[in-house]
């Protein structure tokens, strides 16, 4: 059986090239009028990834600069994920659910050593915890602020009968915050079903064994559900204590 390695050839990158002017080409056609937006996401995914590959290549040879890339990407994740939930000065707060997302499972492989510590290795799984770190706190962050800005009567209502602001909030928020893991949850429940996750795929396209290249792939699907599901709770936390605000919609 051979390799099943991707051959990178001119072809290839045709393609790739033509996959992108048929999406742009059915946006345009379908009248969604997103087209040129399809064209630039496309080009700058392009450039991204061509920058980061050849900074990869460089960094992995010492540990300190693995260090500093992993720190770059959170303060990336922070900065995306806080301007998704608000625009006004409180966006910051979106470092504290990432991390404590984050950090707990990073911790437990630096302890436990389950996998290489290299930087081949730390960098795309740290970066794919981190990204559902991100997408977990702007889904949380966006819902419960939304939920409090349509339901803020019953929050007043609340404050009205004795509760805190804090608890008032709570009482809100805390019923819908679950959806925001929805998503992971759905990737999880359909894997090997009906999808074959980022992962799994790359490493048999890498030549990986196929029995290798799932349980590579559980390991990231359970770290990204407790990752997620520790951002939320403290997405929750932070929204019910009123730290992170709109400026056109303040909370109760």
């Amino acid at each position: 059986m051979g390799s099943g390695t991707v051959p990178v050839t001119p072809v290839l990158g045709g393609v790739v090239a033509l996959l992108l002017v048929v999406a742009a080409a059915v946006v345009w056609l379908g009248g969604i009028g997103r087209q040129w937006a399809v064209l630039r996401a496309g080009a700058r995914g392009a450039v991204q990834l061509l920058l980061v590959s050849l900074i990869i290549t460089y960094v992995v040879r010492w540990s300190w600069l693995v260090a500093v890339f992993i720190v770059v990407m959170f303060a990336i994740a922070v900065r995306t994920a806080g301007r998704r939930i608000t625009s006004d000065r409180t966006w910051w707060w979106a470092a504290a659910p990432i991390a404590v997302g984050v950090g707990p499972v990073v911790a437990l492989l630096l302890a436990t050593r389950a996998v290489p510590l290299t930087g081949l290795v730390l960098i795309p799984l740290v970066g794919q915890l981190i990204g559902g770190a991100l997408t977990a706190t702007a889904l949380a962050g966006r819902r419960l602020l939304d939920e409090l800005a349509q339901r803020r009567g019953e929050v007043e209502a609340a404050l009205a009968l004795g509760l805190s602001g804090r608890d008032s909030r709570l009482e809100i928020s805390r019923p819908v915050a679950g959806t925001a893991l929805v998503p992971a949850l759905d990737q999880t429940r359909t894997v090997g079903m009906v999808t074959l996750p980022g992962a799994f795929v790359g490493m048999l396209l890498g030549g990986a064994d196929p029995v290798q290249a799932a349980v590579v792939q559980l390991f990231v699907l359970m770290g990204l559900l407790a990752v997620e599901a520790m951002a939320i709770a403290a997405v929750l936390e932070i929204v019910a204590r009123g730290l992170v605000t709109r400026p056109t919609a303040q909370q109760p």
